[in-house]
């Protein structure tokens, strides 16, 4: 029955209930961060962290693949058009992507996890490795020969204009000897 009120809402009332929804499923990937941080130390929510990213943009990745219908090597192009789609990109306030050559740099300039860490007086979160997963197996599911790196991210801050970058290429094809 929740699906048939959706036809009564407008088109805003729709893009504010997918932010909403965002939002909250970064709050609840908060909630059990902190929840395993505070029993067990960071270290393990840490480890754990890292897990479930992995898997998690995995999943988002194929379903927004499967929506947008990307094909198999979507190239930085379909990357470029999926990372638009991710729910972290509803959720944070401010992302942008910048295509430079042969390659695509993606920013999250302000981040609801550190912003909220920082506003109940949290030490910031250390996502670079959590990031790398997260960015890494997101990109490989959208086109298999996509890499990524960090380029800053706490605790690694090389561009203080931003809470993370990451630069995304296509490896190079060494089949054509």
């Amino acid at each position: 029955m929740a699906i048939e009120g959706l036809k009564d809402l407008s088109r805003e009332q729709l893009e504010e209930l997918v932010r909403i929804y965002a939002r909250n499923l970064l709050a609840l990937d908060g909630m059990w961060f902190q929840s395993v941080e505070q029993g067990q130390g960071m270290d393990q929510a840490m480890e754990h962290d890292r897990n479930v990213w992995r898997h998690f943009t995995e999943t988002e990745a194929r379903r927004i693949k499967q929506l947008l219908d990307l094909p198999e090597h979507a190239g930085l192009e379909g990357l470029e058009q999926a990372l638009q789609f991710r729910f972290a990109a509803f959720a944070n306030r401010v992302t942008e992507t910048q295509r430079e050559g042969d390659s695509l740099t993606f920013r999250v300039v302000d981040c609801r996890v550190q912003s909220a860490r920082k506003r109940k007086g949290m030490p910031f979160h250390p996502c670079k490795s959590v990031g790398v997963n997260e960015y890494t197996y997101f990109a490989r599911t959208i086109d298999d020969r996509i890499e990524c790196e960090a380029i800053s991210c706490f605790p690694d801050i090389t561009d203080p204009s931003c809470a993370c970058a990451w630069k995304f290429y296509l490896k190079p094809d060494n089949t054509s000897k």
